[in-house]
């Protein structure tokens, strides 16, 4: 009887020093996650955005593109694609993945450096000139390492030992699906982005994509990104934060085929296809995620504005306005209006929309801090966002097709509501991670009640 005590505060001590570890290493993994979306914040807000509505406000001054250089609206989307989605999706990615030891930090912050170093030697290329056919190839080889490194972490994680042996007989989880389909694409979007700044290094005479070139390129960047990994991440989380059913499997599996297939033929050369494929793929979605069906429970707002269920449906009303205008810029469009408001309902209303709503959901989480700074902040930026957004999507078709004259007045206002929206989004998200509280402390504070 007299063994029984000597070995309990053994025990207790082990496990106190397991736990411990366990913590120590989820914060160094937050820590690493609040520098990749830091970064990616700013990324959008400055080199992404503020160039955006600096750009918009030369081609409004001058009704066209013409006075405006190719480079500098390449600039725009590289950063705000590459600076703040592709961080995120980076940083994010890193988090999810079990580590141990040196990886916890290694491999992420290498690819951290690799990544951001590249995205703003591109964008200084892009803006200035400066060096440009050096910088062009470098900063492109920089973002590939950093995608490999990913990919190299991701494929050495082991399953543990428990779940080893059920591998065979259940297979991926369709978010899972959906989430890897737009790794690939962001892989095949930095290959792309690659051999092309290596050939404009050498053969190039000026410092962008030819436009046939470029439009594909925009295909893969926003229907083989950002909608797989939106619908991937929203199957994985909605159902639990809207209270709603886990999705339709089979209406789901279907809207992904017609996506890849629709980003195939973009890719291919054929528009009109593809374009007819992505609007009913948008349609699908929506039901596959049973958006439409009434909710069996409330939605989990604590910590957010209890608006967020209202902005997450309407990120996929974008979506599906999206996918139709992209048809009717297939086949009507002459002046690229009808394109830029397609491409922009779909980059600002659907993916920065969902981020915009969700991210204050759970990137505060994952970065080990307890909730957002401020709810009437996150609900000032979506609605700065949404009507930015309307307001860009419904005037670009009319000024850019020569409908509506006065409709080039209105697009210098949608960007400084989008401006706007995305400042603060930015603030309440830095304010969030640089003086919110720390959910570490908490469970430090337990671990010495428990000791």
């Amino acid at each position: 009887m007299a063994t029984v005590p000597l070995f309990e505060p053994l025990a207790s001590s082990a496990h106190i020093g397991e736990s411990a570890a366990v913590i120590t290493r989820e914060r160094v993994k937050s820590l690493m996650l609040r520098a990749w979306i830091l970064v990616g914040l700013f990324f959008m807000a400055l080199p992404g955005t503020l160039l955006g509505f600096s750009n918009l406000m030369a081609i409004s001054a001058h009704h066209g593109l013409g006075a405006l250089p190719a480079a500098w609206m390449e600039g725009h989307g590289h950063a705000q694609v590459f600076g703040w989605i592709g961080s995120f999706i980076l940083g994010i990615g890193f988090y999810s993945q079990p580590a141990h030891g040196r990886s916890v930090v290694r491999l992420p912050s290498s690819s951290f450096v690799l990544w951001e170093s590249g995205v703003a030697m591109r964008w200084v290329a892009n803006i200035y000139g400066w060096h440009w056919r050096t910088l062009y190839p470098v900063s492109a080889g920089f973002e590939l390492v950093a995608v490999i490194l990913f990919l190299y972490a991701a494929s050495h994680h082991k399953l543990p030992a428990s779940t080893q042996g059920n591998r065979a007989k259940s297979p991926m989880e369709l978010w899972m699906v959906s989430v890897l389909i737009g790794t690939a694409g962001l892989a095949s979007a930095v290959i792309f982005n690659f051999v092309e700044c290596v050939r404009l290094a050498f053969e190039g005479g000026l410092r962008s994509f030819p436009h046939s070139l470029d439009q594909k390129y925009l295909v893969v960047l926003g229907w083989g990104i950002f909608v797989p990994v939106v619908w991937g991440f929203s199957a994985r989380w909605l159902p639990a934060f809207l209270a709603i059913t886990k999705p339709n499997v089979r209406l789901f599996r279907a809207a992904l085929c017609l996506d890849v297939a629709g980003v195939l033929f973009g890719v291919a050369g054929s528009p009109r296809s593809g374009t007819i494929l992505f609007a009913i793929s948008a349609a699908t979605i929506g039901f596959a995620l049973r958006f439409w069906e009434r909710p069996h429970g409330a939605a989990k707002t604590q910590g957010i504005h209890p608006s967020f269920p209202v902005f997450v449906r309407l990120s996929y009303a974008w979506l599906i306005v999206a996918g139709s205008m992209s048809v009717w810029a297939a086949f009507a469009d002459v002046h690229g209006g009808i394109w830029g408001a397609s491409r922009h309902a779909l980059t600002v209303g659907f993916a920065a929309t969902m981020v915009f709503a969700i991210g204050p959901r759970i990137l505060p989480h994952f970065a080990g801090i307890e909730r957002i700074f401020s709810k009437r902040l996150m609900l000032l930026s979506l609605l700065c966002l949404q009507s930015g957004c309307l307001l860009r999507v419904s005037s670009e078709p009319l000024a850019y097709e020569g409908l509506v004259s006065f409709a080039w007045k209105l697009l210098p206002a949608s960007g400084m509501l989008e401006l706007a929206g995305v400042l603060i989004f930015a603030t309440n998200l830095a304010l969030t991670f640089l003086i919110g509280r720390s959910a570490f402390a908490t469970n430090k504070a337990n671990q010495r009640a428990a000791a």
